[in-house]
């Protein structure tokens, strides 16, 4: 089963007092430095990071749930909690008529007594629902140590499982023939890709020989580039998008890409120098940048959701243009949300009529989208034009 983002909303996680964003094939963002653009992008990454288990791990590494709450007047006089939650559709059918499945997970602090360490997130609540027209049911209902799940059968049945307060029920599912639908939607959390970790040092995974192993999509810090530009020139033997991709960016330059041995490389040929191959360690950063974004956008097997923030550093200006061709072609065939101080990247996306830039702006401490009501869409305009 195939899913696609339909919708993700965060409450009280750092500037993100309340947002609920109505996804589409492609989001694209601006904004000033410190309005929360990188808030959203990672509150979409924490929903990864529960599917994974990981998600009180990754918040400490942030400076715990102190630091990560929203630091702003809340309503009510309940404990502070972070609130997250995406709805899935299946692309099969029809956006608005095909099943949705709404996974949410609830945040807090360990209680005064626990045995827990002070800045550990706990998983408060965890539900994952299953909405069908006006009918929403229930197959995953996580409160405190009680969970209760649907089987195959649809009958649901408390568990008992062997879970800490900091790990989520999603992320320790065991026998999956039995629960599809949440192995369904943890599948497609884990398989989602944000790149906003392409090194282009010296020593960067970029610029390193890889394992010469069959490899369908590209991992987030770039480390298999050489391994996904093999598979598409000599396991699939279709790299023409790939090579009209570095052509549309470096006129009469070529992208070579030699049989694997013990481990796979590529290097570039330009036409100032068409006898001489530029290893991946020569390259200018500039360079090596756009070509790991044409490995994101151009893989094998592009996952069913990909984050891009500020893809456009290191990059010549006139690169625009090309890497706007690169995520318009992209988003017709899986989501993307990018994020960007470009605005010439942004204009020439608008360009090709694939996508609305939304502006990022930040009032009374908290991250707003100019336009997107509190309910979660952009009113019956925009509706009109998408």
């Amino acid at each position: 089963m195939s899913l696609s983002v339909h919708n993700f909303r965060a409450r009280d996680f750092r500037s993100l007092k309340s947002i609920s964003y109505p996804m589409s094939n492609l989001d694209v963002f601006v904004g000033a430095n410190g309005v929360g653009k990188t808030n959203l992008y990672r509150a979409l990454e924490l929903l990864q990071s529960a599917a994974a288990n990981t998600l009180s791990r990754d918040l400490a590494r942030e400076g715990g749930l102190s630091s990560a709450l929203w630091a702003g007047p809340r309503r009510g006089s309940g404990p502070a909690r972070i609130h997250l939650s995406v709805t899935l559709a299946e692309q099969a059918g029809k956006r608005g008529l095909s099943p949705l499945y709404r996974y949410e997970v609830e945040i807090g602090s360990p209680p005064p007594v626990a045995a827990a360490f002070r800045e550990e997130a706990h998983i408060k609540k965890e539900t994952v629902s299953l909405v069908s027209g006006s009918k929403t049911s229930r197959l995953l209902d996580r409160d405190g140590p009680s969970v209760m799940a649907r089987n195959e059968a649809g009958r649901p049945a408390y568990i008992d499982i062997d879970l800490l307060d900091s790990e989520t029920v999603l992320g320790r599912l065991e026998d999956p023939s039995r629960y599809p639908e949440l192995d369904a939607i943890r599948r497609t959390l884990l398989q989602w890709r944000f790149y906003h970790g392409l090194r282009t040092d010296a020593g960067s995974p970029l610029r390193q020989p890889c394992a010469a192993v069959a490899t369908p999509t590209l991992a987030s810090d770039g480390s298999d580039l050489a391994a996904v530009f093999a598979t598409l020139t000599h396991i699939r033997g279709d790299s023409l998008d790939l090579q009209n991709a570095v052509e549309d960016a470096f006129p009469g330059s070529r992208l070579v890409v030699p049989i694997p041995s013990g481990a796979a490389t590529f290097g570039m040929s330009f036409p100032e120098f068409p006898q001489r191959v530029f290893e991946a360690s020569e390259l200018s950063d500039g360079t090596l940048r756009f070509l790991a974004l044409a490995g994101a956008l151009l893989a094998y097997r592009l996952p069913p959701f990909i984050a891009l923030n500020e893809p456009e550093a290191s990059l010549h200006p006139d690169l625009m243009e090309p890497l706007a061709r690169l995520v318009v072609a992209a988003a017709d065939k899986t989501q993307i949300w990018l994020v960007t101080h470009s605005t010439r990247l942004a204009d020439a996306i608008t360009a090709a009529g694939a996508a609305k830039v939304r502006v990022v702006k930040k009032e009374n401490g908290a991250t707003q989208i100019v336009g997107l009501k509190a309910w979660g869409d952009f009113g019956e305009d925009d509706d009109e034009d998408d």
